[in-house]
């Protein structure tokens, strides 16, 4: 299976007071770049999300968004710092005698000095939350997972019909080739008529120019490379996986090769073929950028 490296995964789940929803999105990218955003009380999490998501991805660019909800009515708790509130009460008192003042202490008042009363929040259960948080994870890992393959299918079609035309343009230009050799030897036996007039020409002289021609301007290596490539390029697609790198190397081989048919050519039906399967290859080498 060929995976697409744009997608886009959700998931939301709720287990009695707790909520949590995350998102996935990427684009492309030549290696892993692994974004968590998350909120603070989290960020113990993160890289158990990262391991866990590394089974799931292997290129782009990634954002992963967590939000985190505690319904709970009891998040805060009120804490009494007994220890603090006798060293209050006995240094008040051994004032009160040191200087001879009234104690006047109460309940009330000894709750309003600071830190004998706390709010703190109450502390997670980090096993529970993992748990919730690993099942969001792994469920919006797999929706998209499930867009990187549906988007990766549709290029997968689009490429195996580039590849075809591609191929037909290397038929083309091999099927022209012996006919550019034809015409210029019998453009140059003309020409020689014309200019000799009666006089005798010269066969073996023709034929000696006309192969100097022919291995100026012949393609034959480059062709069979290019159907070579396109082979590989089509097995790789079918074989399915990561194959992004793999298909990009191939394809920047394949307009190297359609570069030097280009520059050889020596008629304009050849050059407008090269031209149109150049074109080909740039749309191909596009779309493969966005193969994971």
């Amino acid at each position: 299976m060929m995976k697409s490296m744009t997608g886009f995964g959700r998931c939301e789940l709720a287990e009695g007071n707790h909520k949590v929803t995350v998102e996935i999105k990427s684009v492309n990218h030549r290696y892993l770049d692994l974004t968590v955003k998350m909120p603070k009380k989290l960020n113990f999490f993160e890289n158990n999300i990262r391991n866990l998501l590394k089974n799931y991805i292997q290129r782009g660019k990634v954002d992963v968004y967590v939000t985190y909800e505690n319904c709970s009515e009891n998040q805060i708790i009120l804490k009494y710092n007994q220890g603090l509130a006798a060293e209050y009460v006995r240094y008040i008192r051994q004032m009160a005698e040191e200087f001879s003042l009234p104690c006047g202490l109460s309940a009330k008042g000894l709750a309003e000095y600071p830190e004998v009363l706390t709010m703190e929040a109450q502390a997670e259960d980090e096993e529970e939350l993992w748990k919730l948080l690993e099942q969001a994870v792994a469920g919006a890992a797999e929706k998209f997972v499930e867009a990187r393959a549906r988007e990766g299918e549709q290029l997968r079609q689009d490429l195996l019909g580039k590849l075809e035309m591609m191929a037909g343009y290397v038929e083309q230009i091999e099927k022209r080739s012996p006919e550019i050799w034809e015409e210029y030897r019998q453009k140059l036996t003309d020409k020689v008529k014309e200019l000799l007039a009666d006089a005798q020409i010269d066969d073996s002289r023709i034929a000696m120019e006309t192969t100097v021609f022919a291995d100026r301007i012949c393609t034959d290596e480059e062709t069979v490379r290019l159907k070579s490539h396109i082979s590989s390029t089509r097995e790789t697609i079918l074989e399915g996986g990561s194959v992004g790198r793999k298909l990009d190397f191939i394809a920047q081989e394949m307009n190297r090769e359609a570069n030097t048919i280009l520059s050889k050519a020596n008629d304009l039906a050849v050059s407008d073929i090269a031209i149109n399967l150049k074109t080909d290859i740039e749309k191909v080498r596009e779309q493969i950028q966005n193969i994971e």
